[in-house]
């Protein structure tokens, strides 16, 4: 018999009978995993209103936990897009040390739910909610890199609320730069046509086109890498005015991050409770939405409830270093998966080697155009959002496309925590509206063999007896019938305590009349509430029938 333990990393798994070829196809993906991490993680910083270290630092110390710990063979950890908007608001609103704070308490949190094996309960989240609000924070990424995207000169911090920010991107809309845009639309224009080229490594030579095939070594190399190499050479060697780390930052530090102790206070817990919530259940979501994923492409079945104590580890140490929100990562994932990574290890060396850039390299940063990093961001926007799903809309039916485009619509104008909870609730609303149609209770005649039906009213009950569907029971209060009540219990599925109450109404008004109620067909659940609550034991155990066949000797009995 396998005992299952609260903790237990795949790492530990996988040790047994780990060889040498497998280390040296981790270290080649954990490498490759880092190329494409770099730019990403200074880019989701900045726009994030950080500075570009703190999302190195996170990529290094959370992408290194998570893959140590992890429930997952090959997923990357570190910061991610999605908590770009939520960052930037945090920060706006309580500072860095609030954002530090709100990370910690999203990692206790999630480490709890993890503990607690709330992993599956994640799943349970409608996917309209989920695309509603990943399309709508995509949009609010692109929103939020047309200032370096265009070059703007916005005097202070750009708002976070919507109407705000477009109305002070639009009376910048005058300032913006021509050297800025050029670099911006060059970067995006090398990501786009490098990501074709490479798809070409796939095909024959004769399905190739006009474009050539690659070789493989080559197309380890992100277009990401590419576009901010060629746009820094540009900048430096043309001497564009554009904002660079260096101009904006003063660069990035060269060594290990500094211990930081964020300010606890009750005070500051409290308000925080809210961001650091949806921090928690996003990362949650991503996170496990991301191992899924990769579970379909390697064959294998994660631990969600590990995954979660990863997460939840990773983020409650990571705000002590100065980092920000981390979680399970798409893209690096499957970059990961397609260049070989098979265990843990590649998430680790990935994060060793973006140590290593930092303690070596870090000078060089300072050279990186903005634009370049806003356009990286631009193109990261455009494939988070699942846009075809707005032309499938038509194809669903209207619950589907309400919750969809509210959660879409409030993710973007209003803020990302009342989109969700707003959307959870609806879905929620619908459910039990379905559920509660489901729920019938419809009269039925008794067979011929069974004698004596005159006065004798049937019900065949079917679904669930729960608070969305005690109404049912009313039927059968205003029509009493002269003998007996029967119960056919066979359909119904699940009994709730207000389901109960609702029968225990009804037993004590038929009991006032003097009518037996007859039941039959009890499942397990419903046996087992009803047992407990004492229902069975008022009901009298000779109306507890085991099938609609003892229901003749118990009519003739009440003859």
């Amino acid at each position: 018999m396998k005992v299952t333990t609260r903790f237990n990393p795949k790492l530990f798994e996988l040790m047994r009978g780990y060889s040498r070829e497998r280390f040296i196809k981790d270290v080649g993906a954990g490498l490759t995993v880092s190329v494409v991490a770099l730019p990403l993680a200074m880019a989701f910083a900045i726009a994030s209103g950080l500075p570009p270290q703190s999302g190195l630092f996170t990529a290094i110390i959370a992408g290194f936990l998570i893959s140590l710990f992890s429930g997952s063979r090959v997923q990357i950890g570190g910061p991610a897009g999605a908590f770009i908007v939520i960052v930037y608001g945090i920060v706006e609103q309580y500072g860095v040390g609030g954002l530090l704070l709100a990370t910690f308490m999203s990692g206790v949190m999630l480490w709890l739910m993890g503990f607690l094996r709330m992993g599956v309960l994640i799943k349970f989240i409608p996917v309209s909610v989920i695309i509603g609000f990943t399309n709508g924070i995509a949009v609010l990424i692109a929103l939020s890199q047309i200032k370096d995207f265009f070059g703007l000169q916005i005097e202070g911090k750009v708002p976070a609320e919507f109407f705000a920010l477009v109305k002070t991107l639009w009376q910048a809309l005058p300032t913006w730069n021509g050297a800025a845009l050029a670099v911006s639309l060059l970067s995006l224009a090398i990501i786009v046509i490098w990501q074709a080229v490479m798809k070409r490594k796939v095909l024959l030579p004769d399905e190739a086109g006009l474009l050539p095939r690659v070789s493989g070594s080559l197309a380890l190399i992100p277009g990401s890498i590419v576009a901010l190499v060629a746009a820094t050479l540009l900048v430096a060697v043309l001497q564009w005015d554009v904002d660079t780390i260096g101009s904006r930052f003063g660069g990035i530090p060269q060594g290990l991050p500094e211990f930081t102790v964020p300010a606890f206070g009750w005070a500051e817990m409290k308000g925080l409770f809210l961001p650091a919530m949806t921090l928690a259940v996003l990362g949650a979501i991503e996170s496990l939405l991301c191992a899924r994923v990769a579970d379909s492409m390697i064959r294998d079945k994660h631990d969600s409830n590990q995954e979660l104590l990863a997460q939840g580890f990773a983020n409650m140490v990571v705000p002590f270093f100065g980092g920000m929100p981390a979680t399970g990562t798409i893209a690096r994932t499957v970059t990961n998966i397609k260049n070989g990574g098979n265990s843990p290890v590649a998430g680790m060396v990935h994060a060793l080697a973006l140590l290593l850039v930092v303690l070596v390299a870090a000078p060089l940063a300072q050279y990186i155009p903005l634009p370049a990093l806003s356009a990286i961001l631009m193109f990261v926007a455009w494939n988070m959002g699942e846009w075809r799903e707005f032309v499938r809309l038509r194809t669903f039916r209207m619950p589907y496309r309400i919750s969809l485009l509210l959660v879409f619509v409030l993710t973007v104008v209003v803020d990302l925590t009342v989109a969700v909870e707003v959307g959870i609730f609806f879905a929620c609303f619908i459910f039990i509206y379905r559920i509660s149609s489901l729920t019938t209770a419809e009269r039925f005649a008794l067979p011929q063999e069974i004698l004596a039906t005159n006065g004798v009213a049937a019900y065949k009950l079917t679904g669930a007896i729960f608070f969305g569907a005690v109404k049912l029971i009313d039927d059968m209060l205003a029509d009493m019938p002269a003998k007996a009540l029967v119960l056919d219990f066979s359909s119904v599925i699940y009994i709730d305590s207000s389901g109960e109450e609702s029968l225990e109404e009804l037993l004590e008004a038929y009991h006032e009349k003097n009518i037996p109620v007859l039941v039959y067909g009890l499942r397990q659940q419903p046996w087992d509430l009803l047992q407990r609550t004492g229902w069975l034991k008022r009901l009298g155990q000779e109306n507890v029938l085991q099938h609609a066949g003892e229901l003749e000797n118990r009519l003739a009995a009440l003859d």
